[in-house]
């Protein structure tokens, strides 16, 4: 795990969309920073429409176990679209019950 791990809290009202259905919305969303890599926005699970995703097994990352989610609606199936961590350790435990998305396959932006 990369020492330079930061967990924040972000402002505002976050939004994930996929072909016009909003699949999260949050006013608590957290912000990992993590090395070099782009921040990645984690929205808590409560907000986020579960119905559209389904576990699609799982991977080992730099902050331990994550579940891998693929979008399911009528017409098509997409992989791996979001990710989550279950017991991130350490600097990332805030992670725990949040999901994080893709945001090269679905739109994520703050209102």
């Amino acid at each position: 795990m990369a020492d330079d791990i930061r967990v924040r809290k972000v402002t505002g009202r976050w939004v994930v969309r996929s072909d016009g259905a909003v699949l999260a919305e949050t006013s608590a969303a957290l912000e990992l920073e993590e090395g070099s890599h782009a921040p990645v926005i984690f929205f808590p699970r409560q907000d986020v429409a579960m119905a559209f995703l389904d576990a699609e097994g799982t991977e080992t990352r730099s902050l331990g176990k994550a579940t891998r989610f693929a979008l399911v609606d009528a017409s098509a199936t997409t992989r791996d679209v979001a990710w989550s961590v279950d017991a991130p350790p350490g600097p990332a435990a805030r992670l725990a019950g949040h999901i994080a998305f893709d945001a090269e396959k679905v739109t994520v932006e703050r209102l």
